[in-house]
């Protein structure tokens, strides 16, 4: 494998899960975000996603990965399109229901999950806050799914990985990009990642899993303040 791929696998397997908890102690931190302080997180998100994508797509293209390598050529299908739409009403469905069986427990991991919502996901009713998450949920959609699924894939495919065990490698480094969500956060993100990985080698498309990945975050920040924050923001709401 070249040095530079070397050098990524090093980037999505220490420095991102790294920058993530140092991010969350940062943000814990704090006593509060307030809209300024959302904002300013998801645009420099977005800003950091993009352009790690296009330093990854400059030197995959570099080393010879083509389109169809990273899952991006094929034609968008009726079955892709079925797929795509009907996997991501399903995980939909799962994430709201789930959050709001979250929010009905309680104890240390309920409280981090409460923690993070607070400071990570748009308050409830505030427009101002949605639209810009949502664009950092479609580029978390995108970017993400071609750093694991495309790239990931393609790299590890090409160096004679088996495909049950590229499934297994980027699904576990998936998980440890979302390692400031606690154990509870990187199994379950690594489960999805399963889930992601296995749809990218059935369709030879990165399209479903993207679909998926943004509207799983699109949920979350519809549902979490709804279920984990409701009575938070009324008790403040009653102090104030």
């Amino acid at each position: 494998m070249p040095w530079d791929f070397w050098l990524i696998f090093l980037v999505l397997g220490v420095l991102i899960p790294w920058r993530g908890n140092a991010r969350l102690k940062h943000l814990l931190s704090q006593k509060a975000s307030g809209t300024k302080e959302k904002l300013v997180l998801y645009a420099s998100t977005i800003a950091f996603q993009w352009t790690l994508l296009g330093l990854v797509a400059w030197r995959s293209l570099a080393r010879g990965l083509t389109a169809s390598d990273l899952g991006l050529a094929r034609r968008v299908g009726v079955e892709i399109l079925l797929a795509s739409s009907l996997g991501a009403a399903l995980l939909c469905v799962f994430q709201w229901f789930n959050l709001r069986r979250v929010g009905r427990t309680s104890g240390a991991v309920v409280d981090l999950m409460r923690k993070l919502a607070e400071r990570l996901l748009p308050a409830q009713g505030k427009l101002v806050e949605f639209l810009p998450y949502c664009a950092l949920a479609v580029t978390a959609g995108v970017c993400e799914e071609f750093l694991y699924r495309g790239f990931s894939m393609a790299a590890l495919g090409r160096a004679g990985i088996p495909a049950w065990a590229i499934v297994l490698v980027t699904s576990a480094l998936f998980g440890l990009a979302h390692a400031y969500q606690g154990r509870g956060g990187i199994v379950g993100t690594a489960l999805l990642g399963l889930l992601f990985a296995i749809s990218r080698l059935i369709f030879n498309s990165l399209l479903p899993a993207i679909i998926w990945h943004a509207a799983v975050d699109v949920t979350a920040g519809l549902a979490g303040p709804r279920f984990l924050l409701n009575g938070t923001q009324e008790a403040s709401s009653e102090a104030a």
